[in-house]
Formats: C-alpha cells, sequence, structure tokens
C-alpha cells in the first residue's frame, strides 16, 4: 500500500465522466476513479469545507463513528476488477468493512484519514503527471476545488445515477 493525496473531483470533457482523482506523488501517477455526481459533490463540498444545514450521509457516518468512539484509521483502496475499484475502511478497533472507493475516500476527506493505495492499482490504473502542462492542469484543479459548490454537480433534470466505478459488488 502507498500513501495517495486526494486531488479532488472533476469532469472529464471528452466523455462527461466524472472522477475524483488519487496522487501517488512518490511514483508521480494520478489515479482517476469513475464516480457518481452525489460521490463527487460530497468529496468536493468536504475538501471545500463547506457546512450543510443538516448532516450528509457522509457525516453521519463520521460523527456515528465518533460517537461510539471508534476512528476511521485509513481507508484502502484494495482491488480493481472490471474498472470498479474496492476499498476497506479500517478502523481503530482492527475491524475492516468493505467499502465504495468513492464513499470510503468521501469518510475520510472528512476525517482526515489517510488514503492508501495498493501499489498494484496505482500502476495499473494511474498515468502519469510529470510535464509542465499537466502540473499546470493540478494547480488550476485544485482552484477549483477552492471554489466549488455543490451545484456544479448538479444534474439538469434530476438525479444521476451512479457511474460505473461506483457499481457495488
Amino acid at each position: 500500500m502507498v500513501p495517495v493525496e486526494v486531488l479532488g473531483v472533476r469532469q472529464q470533457q471528452r466523455d462527461q465522466e466524472i472522477v475524483v482523482v488519487l496522487l501517488d506523488q512518490a511514483a508521480e501517477l494520478a489515479v482517476p476513479i469513475v464516480i457518481g455526481a452525489r460521490e463527487a459533490s460530497a468529496i468536493a463540498m468536504a475538501q471545500a469545507g463547506v457546512a450543510t444545514p443538516r448532516p450528509m450521509t457522509h457525516d453521519l457516518l463520521r460523527d456515528l463513528l465518533g460517537a461510539v468512539g471508534v476512528d476511521l484509521e485509513r481507508v484502502e483502496i484494495v482491488a480493481l476488477d472490471g474498472g470498479i475499484f474496492f476499498a476497506e475502511l479500517v478502523l481503530s478497533t482492527g475491524t475492516r468493512l468493505d467499502s465504495r472507493a468513492s464513499d470510503a475516500i468521501a469518510l475520510a476527506v472528512r476525517t482526515g484519514s489517510p488514503v492508501l493505495c495498493s501499489a498494484e492499482i496505482v500502476a495499473a490504473a494511474g498515468v502519469e503527471v510529470v510535464d509542465m502542462a499537466q502540473q499546470r492542469e493540478v494547480e488550476k484543479f485544485r482552484d477549483f476545488l477552492d471554489h466549488v459548490t455543490p451545484e456544479d454537480f448538479t444534474a439538469p433534470g434530476g438525479p444521476v445515477e451512479p457511474g460505473p466505478g461506483d457499481t457495488p459488488p
């Protein structure tokens, strides 16, 4: 397992898919994971520090863990099968819980917990982040995260179905 930074969410221009981007700085590889609009909004809101009037699902999970005295020690992205990323929540009790990658990342961002990714997954799904144009894009993306709002991920005409990377196991 290698530590990765959650850069944030982004909509891919070529096919309009929404991805969360994880960065393995040591390997200079970014791992894009296709996610649904709701999960994208949850991650972006947490990264931007946006508070909602009532707890959202990932806030509730964070609060529930705190209420029972359990910490989320880390999130591990453990498998990639057929384009679907599988994650596990590792709790302070030693318990490991199966999770969709997007939900695990949204919870990790809220709790300040580290995200780790299998080195094999980084090697298989990672894309190089080495030239200056790509680094400028990362900086523009970070600037975007500083100004993103939940409305940026609302689909016209109603709810959005989860993306292919969010299919439950």
